[in-house]
This record gives C-alpha cells, structure tokens and sequence, in this order.
C-alpha cells in the first residue's frame, strides 16, 4: 500500500483546526496544523506536504500569500483555501492564481474530503504521466518506435543482431503492427544509414504501374512517357528499399524482383541498357508466404531469398504493457495537432485499453487515442470519451496476468517479474518474497533485462 498523502492545514481558529485534524485523521490522511500563514510556510518549506488547505483570512501572512509562495517554491502543490461568504470574490482570484479550488465556511466535512480526494486524484494522476513521459523521453532518446516489453525486447535483440549485416530481411506480422517503422529501424542501424530509405506499398499499385515505380522507365515506353524517369531500386541505391505487403506482387513481377536480389541489376521498362544498384531489401507481409508457396502462389526461389532472416513483430495484445507509454505519446501528438491541453488519461481509462484485444494493433491503438483528444470533454481522457466497444471491454483482475498460450517461458519470466515489481511499487524484497526467490535473482534478471534493446531509431511507434 502507498502511503497515506500529508495534509498542511493553516487556520487562525483553534476550534476549526482541531476540527479538520480529527476528521481528516480518520480519513486517513496525515495532518499538520499551522496556527497562520507564516507557520505554515515556515513548515511547507521543510518539504514533504502533499496539498494545503488554508484560511484565506490569516494574521501575518493570509491565504493568498501563501498560495503565491507556495506555488513558487513547488507548482506542483494543490491549495484548496477556505473563505468566508464575504471574500467569495478574492477566492475566485486566487484560481487564477493557481488555487484547486475553494469552500466558503461554514461547509460540510464531506465536501472538503471529497475536494481533497478529487486533487490528490488529480496529483497521482500527474505524477503517473510524469513517469510516463520520462518513461517516454528515455525511449525516444534511444529512437523512435516505443516499447519496453519482454515481446518488444526480444524481437529488438534480433533487430541488434541483423541491422548492420547485409541479410535480406522479412519482417511478418499483423496488419497495424509497426512493420514499416521496424524496416525503419533496421536501416538507421545499420551500416546504410546515410543512404535513402525508399517505401514502396506492392498492395496500393496496379501490376503495370508497380513495375514503373520499380524499375522506372525510357521516354516513350507506354503512352504517356514523356520522358525518363528512375525507379524506386535506383533511388535506394546505396540504401534500403522497403518492400509492403510482398505477398502481392504479381506472378510476372516476382522474377524480376528476384533478378534484382541475385544478381543487383535491372532494365528500365523500355530500356535495353543494364542498370546496377547497390540495396539491401527489407520486405513485409501480414500473410503467410510459406503457405503461399505450397499453393503455388508465390514463387519459392523469391521466397527464400527474401526469408535470408525472419522477424515477427509481436501484436499489441502479446506487449500490453507497452500500452500506456504508447497511448500517453498518441495523447501528447493529438492534443498538439488539435490545440487541446490535456493531462493523460485516467486509471479507469488506461485499464480499458489494457484490457481491450486490438485487432488493428497500434495503427487502431493510434486512431482510438486521436478520437479521445477530440471528444474529451474534460482535463483528461476518461472511459466514457472512448469508443463502447473498448469502454465495455472487460479488464483483467487487479493482480492478474494475462499469457497467451505459446509465449516462450522467458518471456513469461520477465513479465511476471515486471508485473510484480510495478505491484510492489519497485519493491525489490517484496517482489522476490512474493514470487519466491531470492532477491539477488532479482537484481540478477533486472541486469539482464536492462541490457537488452529496448527502442529503435525515427520512425513509426511499433
């Protein structure tokens, strides 16, 4: 359990004081009185308080006053100022200048104790996407597709091993993904980073079309051809061309793909002079091209000289724990683009994503979260600004892993490790009580995990 929050309660009058210790004490805060303003920033200055709650009228040093010193000392510190009827209007002054809000005596104990939890709420909720963000910053500063799960860890180790080699790479996975910001990686750490990194989507071109993009082609080629133009391998020459969605390139393109693999030259359409480049190729599909094969829809030869090396960009739903980081960095990107001051999202709402199947992976993930930032009617994003079928879904026990049947046991090691120490609040002595083990085992396997990759060069979040 966190510990309980420490309140700074300032008040000229003794009988009111010792009232709001009493009942604030069993509310199961910690209390500190302060008898004027002046005391109570003398005590605030020593550190520790978590919100004040303060007499707007006080000898010495009033409310206001030690708002504004408060908030200079720490902007973060909530100040909730309680006021007669007749000072109604400085209170209201006083949110400008920073206050929570403001009770006007004589007021019901319950309203202050539900105006406290609602901006200690609001505190955990700041400091979470603190975490989040630096969480955030520290994996971008390392590049720019996010993720810190054992799933995501594991397939950048392979990333780490193949970038800076010359393998043809498929990359495979679901659609939404990430495989486009993977090709991305693997070519900004590899020894080709200087060069272009050239898109091509085989599935968004016509078959006659998809050739000319490819090869380029001659003044007078087809109708239309006014005059020469490079294709995308020339334009990568020196770099890496990515291929998407490979598994529909047409049976009369597949060879001259293969040509270009084997041998690094090519015609233009229209041409008859052999041109050379030198590009390494990344390709993609969502499908699977070794069954491809046994149906003869795909050429064999082709397939296997794309499958030198085979990277599986693992679901959203095998890295639920990369789902926060990456809904707070869709929050931060859409409430920019529409002009929005958001704080995040709420624990409710984070739990809902967690708990929700992604189907669309991070592509849905990304649209969810830019839908949010639009509709949100409040300070943050709630349950009830997503979408019902993510806000109906059913989240996981407090306390519960979900594992999908299949996961390699390291992988379940590390997030079960991972999902107690975020329980424990990073309780290393807590963790290894609870999963029993000794603690060095603990620190043991945080070493090992810390040294794996954890993010990847500019690019799309995977």
């Amino acid at each position: 359990m966190s510990d309980p929050a420490t309140l700074l309660v300032a008040d000229d009058d003794p009988g009111l004081r010792e009232s709001l210790d009493r009942t604030l004490t069993r509310e199961g805060y910690r209390v500190v009185l302060a008898s004027d303003g002046r005391a109570a920033l003398e005590r605030f200055q020593a550190g520790g308080i978590d919100l004040i709650v303060t007499d707007l009228k006080m000898p010495g040093l009033t409310g206001l006053e030690l708002l504004r010193a408060a908030k200079a000392i720490a902007p973060d510190v909530d100040v909730i100022l309680l006021t007669a009827f007749g000072t109604v209007e400085e209170a209201v002054k006083a949110m400008k200048d920073g206050a929570y809000d403001f009770l006007t005596k004589p007021f019901r104990r319950e309203q202050l104790v539900k105006l406290i939890d609602k901006a200690l709420e609001r505190r955990d909720l700041i400091e979470k996407n603190k975490a989040l963000q630096q969480r955030l910053d520290d994996l971008l500063g390392q590049g720019a597709i996010i993720g810190a799960s054992p799933a995501f860890r594991r397939m950048m180790t392979l990333v780490e091993q193949v970038a800076d080699s010359s393998a043809t790479v498929l990359i495979q996975g679901e659609s939404g993904t990430g495989k486009e910001g993977t090709a991305r990686t693997i070519h900004e750490r590899s020894g080709r980073k200087r060069g272009p990194f050239v898109a091509v989507n085989c599935a968004a071109l016509p078959e006659t079309l998809l050739e000319s993009e490819l090869f380029g082609y001659e003044k007078g080629a087809f109708t239309g051809a006014a005059g020469r133009k490079e294709g995308r391998f020339e334009l990568a020459d020196g770099g890496t061309l990515f291929l998407d969605e490979v598994a529909d390139l047409s049976s009369v393109t597949q060879p001259k793909i293969l040509r270009v693999l084997q041998e690094g030259e090519f015609e233009r359409l229209g041409g008859t002079r052999t041109q050379r480049v030198d590009v390494r190729i990344v390709a993609a599909t969502n499908q699977d091209l070794a069954q491809m094969v046994k149906d003869k829809r795909f050429r064999e030869d082709l397939y296997y000289r794309l499958n030198v090396i085979t990277l599986n960009v693992p679901p959203l739903r095998d890295r639920r724990e990369d789902i926060p980081v990456l809904a707070h960095h869709f929050v931060r990107i859409y409430a920019a683009k529409n002009n929005r001051k958001l704080e995040g999202l709420s624990d409710e709402a984070v739990r809902q994503l967690e708990a929700y199947s992604w189907p669309g992976n991070v592509r849905e993930l990304e649209n969810v979260i830019e839908r949010a930032v639009v509709l949100a009617r409040g300070g943050r994003i709630e349950v009830a600004d997503l979408p019902p079928d993510i806000a109906g879904a059913t989240p996981l026990p407090e306390g519960v892993l979900s594992i999908r049947i299949g996961t390699p046991l390291a992988e379940v090691t590390a997030r079960l490790l991972e999902e107690t120490l975020r329980v424990t609040k990073g309780n290393k002595t807590l963790t290894a009580r609870l999963l029993g083990i000794d603690v060095r085992t603990v620190a043991r396997k945080l070493e090992r995990q810390e040294g794996e990759p954890g993010g990847a060069p500019e690019g799309d979040p995977v």
